[in-house]
């Protein structure tokens, strides 16, 4: 049986790709490996937000010619779009996939490679304990730093009839979680005709019979009208954890970023956001070191992290992407992005820890994520990553957990009844 890897990269939409190309090849019967050192195929799906993500990426593929000199890689993603002809002159390398192939990507595999009937279409089609849907791909926006929109294209997306069966499909084969993942999530459904949106699509999945929850991925906080804000905060189906791109702190930075937003703006959403559902996990992302960043343009990002109600941040220092408009403005100095991100990731430890501690003696719900050193992660809708004694459960099913106690970077438990207690 033809065994296949994929290596992610990045963000979430690259891990719903995967996801289907998983079940793809499965369904082909193909066999899903644990590593990309002991298989015929291996995928490799970039990412060239940063200079780190690319550096990353042309890492693993050397590791695995290195390691599995046999293999077939196939590249593709978002390093791929950018820089073909620079990957062409790694050894090893079989193919090359634009980002606008991706879809087929499976199919070509298999025809290039050889069928495998053996098995086809038996077992289990699994890759992930969370199912993960597309949405929407591409982005119309203009921001200073970022390289995406010139790989990914405009704003597309997938029509509500399609990722409703879809869903539904999913729900049918046992997930309790489907995260939905867009490049620019709130922009979903503009392009389509008649024009749709994200509060439409989500208003038609809590419609959908089931046990589920949706989770959702990161969210523009430019793009966040009352009425979608409301269903975020109110929906019974979808998961209390908001990832929003804030970005910056400074009103100056903002404008040189080319966001529409100012510091205000982010406080009163976050207010809003905190004071309709006021045990939600809030988190943003947080960019350090954008040329011209001044003392005082970074103190307003540390103020801000401290003073929203946020359960965790995600900081980058600012990494000059080819072709983007800030790629040519004077940088920061390397030693002073160091030290600011590093105060700014110290910042977003203390808030997570003291989200956490507020559900010490708590019971929630939960699905069992994978097997780690010391037991079974279990996540809460909240996003709360608990670690408890092994199970027997299997991956993705739903459970309930209590939270015994947490640490400065763990958090622990033990699976309870519907009731509190110890099965």
């Amino acid at each position: 049986m033809t065994s296949f890897f994929i290596q992610n990269f990045g963000c979430r939409v690259n891990q719903a790709e995967a996801f289907d190309w998983a079940a793809e090849f499965q369904k082909r019967g193909w066999r899903l490996a644990d590593d990309g050192t002991k298989c015929r195929v291996v995928i490799v799906n970039t990412c060239t937000l940063t200079a780190r993500a690319d550096r990353d990426g042309r890492k693993y593929i050397r590791k695995v010619v290195r390691d599995n000199p046999g293999a077939r890689i196939v590249v593709t993603g978002c390093l791929a779009e950018r820089d073909p002809e620079g990957l062409k002159s790694f050894p090893g390398i079989w193919r090359i996939v634009p980002n606008a192939a991706k879809a087929s990507l499976p199919e070509r595999c298999v025809a290039e490679t050889g069928p495998d009937v053996y098995g086809a279409g038996e077992g289990p089609v699994s890759f992930r304990a969370r199912a993960l849907v597309k949405i929407q791909d591409g982005c119309d926006m203009a921001c200073a730093f970022c390289v995406i929109p010139s790989v990914r294209g405009r704003s597309t997306s997938s029509p509500v009839v399609e990722l409703l069966g879809r869903i539904e499909r999913l729900i049918s084969k046992g997930y309790a979680e489907i995260v939905l993942a867009g490049i620019h999530l709130c922009s979903y459904g503009r392009d389509l005709r008649p024009p749709s949106s994200l509060l439409w699509l989500l208003s038609e999945i809590e419609r959908l019979p089931g046990d589920f929850r949706i989770r959702l991925s990161s969210l523009d906080p430019r793009l966040l009208p009352g009425p979608l804000l409301d269903l975020l905060t109110g929906s019974r189906r979808i998961a209390p954890h908001f990832h929003l791109s804030l970005q910056h702190g400074s009103d100056r930075v903002l404008r040189a970023m080319g966001r529409d937003s100012t510091n205000q703006s982010y406080r009163e959403l976050c207010a809003r956001l905190a004071g309709q559902a006021p045990e939600a996990n809030i988190g943003a992302d947080f960019i350090v070191g954008f040329p011209g960043e001044t003392e005082k343009d970074f103190e307003a990002t540390a103020a801000l992290l401290v003073e929203l109600p946020l359960g965790y941040a995600h900081v980058f220092s600012y990494s000059a992407r080819p072709g983007t408009k800030a790629a040519a403005a004077p940088a920061v100095a390397a030693a002073t992005v160091k030290a600011r991100a590093g105060r700014l990731r110290r910042l977003s430890e203390k808030k997570n820890y003291a989200y956490r501690r507020r559900f010490v003696g708590r019971t929630l719900d939960g699905i069992v994520i994978q097997r780690k050193p010391g037991g079974v992660e279990i996540l809460t809708p909240n996003y709360l990553e608990v670690l408890v004694p092994e199970t027997g459960a299997r991956e993705g099913a739903p459970v309930r957990v209590r939270i015994n106690s947490v640490g400065e970077r763990s958090t622990t438990g033990e699976i309870c009844d519907n009731n509190g207690l110890r099965p």
